[in-house]
C-alpha cells in the first residue's frame, strides 16, 4: 500500500519567475532558431527581417512622375485610350493589296505651301505613305491621302526658309517629301491656300513630342525619316517604276516656304487651328 504523504510536507514554488524565464527563453529562440516552412524552405529569422527593414527605410522612395504640362494637356490626342482608337479606326482602312503591310505609325504636324499647321498621323506601309486626318474630339477617320513609295523621288531634311520680307517664321527641322518631279505645282496652286494639287508634304514634330515616352518616340522626325528612306529603297526593289532612277534623293536641305504675307498662318498657328484642343467654354 502506498504510503500517504502530508501535505504540509510539499514547499511552495514561485512559478511566475519560471514562467518569465520560460517566457524569455522562447523568444530568444524565436530571434535565433531558424524555422522551415511546409516546403523545407528556411525562413528568416526575425533580426535579419528587421536588417531589411532598416534598409528599406534608408532607400530614397521613388520619386513620383512629374505632372503633363497644362497646354499639352489639352491636346485630345493625349488623353488616355484617343490615340490607340484613331489607330484602330485607320488602320481597317489599310488595303492589304494597295498599300501593304503596316510599317510603323507616327504623330506629326503638317505644314502645308501656306506655312499652315495640321495635326496628322502618318502610316508608312510595305507600299505606301498614308496622311491620316483624324478628328481625335469626335473619334472620327476622316481621310487617307496615299502616296505610292516607289514615286517618292527627293525627301529634304533641313531647317525651314522664308521670303526675306515674310513675316512668318518657324523654328526646328522640317521633312519635305515630293513625289513628281515630273511635276511642278502651278502658280494658281501655289496661291490657292487650300489647293491639293502640290506633290510635295512637309512635316515638322508634333507639340506633344515631351509629353510622355511613347509620345516622344511617335514624334520624333528625324526616327521617321530614317524609316521612311529605307521603305522608299526597298518599293523601289521592288516594284521599280519605269522611267524613274532607282532610288530617292535624300539631302540635308533647308525647306523653302513660299509664304510672303503669312498674315492667316500666324493667325493660325498661334492658335493651334489646326489641331484638336480643348479651347475651354465659349459665351458668357
Amino acid at each position: 500500500m502506498a504510503a500517504f504523504q502530508d501535505p504540509g510536507r510539499f514547499q511552495a514554488v514561485d512559478l511566475s519567475s519560471e514562467a518569465g524565464t520560460g517566457a524569455q527563453q522562447s523568444a530568444g529562440l524565436e530571434r535565433t532558431v531558424l524555422t522551415e516552412g511546409r516546403d523545407g524552405a528556411t525562413i528568416e529569422t526575425e533580426g535579419k527581417l528587421s536588417d531589411q527593414a532598416e534598409k528599406d527605410k534608408a532607400s530614397p522612395a521613388p520619386s513620383p512622375p512629374a505632372p503633363m504640362d497644362y497646354k499639352l494637356r489639352k491636346f485630345f490626342v493625349l488623353r488616355p485610350g484617343t490615340f490607340d482608337q484613331a489607330l484602330a479606326d485607320i488602320k481597317a482602312q489599310i488595303s492589304q493589296q494597295e498599300d501593304g503591310t503596316l510599317q510603323s505609325t507616327w504623330l506629326l504636324t503638317e505644314i502645308d505651301h501656306w506655312n499652315n499647321e495640321k495635326e496628322r498621323i502618318v502610316l508608312i506601309c510595305e507600299k505606301t505613305l498614308l496622311i491620316c486626318k483624324y478628328d481625335f474630339m469626335v473619334l472620327a477617320y476622316q481621310y487617307c491621302q496615299r502616296v505610292p513609295l516607289n514615286y517618292i523621288d527627293r525627301i529634304y531634311y533641313g531647317e525651314f526658309s522664308f521670303p526675306e520680307r515674310s513675316i512668318s517664321r518657324r523654328d526646328g527641322k522640317g521633312l519635305r517629301i515630293h513625289w513628281d518631279k515630273l511635276r511642278e505645282a502651278s502658280f494658281l496652286s501655289r496661291w490657292n491656300p487650300w489647293s491639293a494639287d502640290i506633290p510635295y508634304t512637309t512635316f515638322t514634330e508634333h507639340p506633344a513630342i515631351n509629353a510622355t515616352e511613347r509620345f516622344t518616340s511617335l514624334c520624333q522626325l528625324e526616327n521617321f525619316k530614317i524609316q521612311l528612306s529605307q521603305a522608299v529603297q526597298k518599293a523601289y526593289q521592288l516594284d521599280p517604276v519605269p522611267g524613274r532612277a532607282n532610288g530617292a534623293l535624300i539631302l540635308n536641305h533647308s525647306i523653302p516656304i513660299d509664304s510672303y504675307v503669312g498674315v492667316m498662318s500666324v493667325i493660325s498657328n498661334q492658335n493651334r487651328l489646326g489641331y484638336s484642343l480643348a479651347r475651354g467654354s465659349v459665351g458668357f
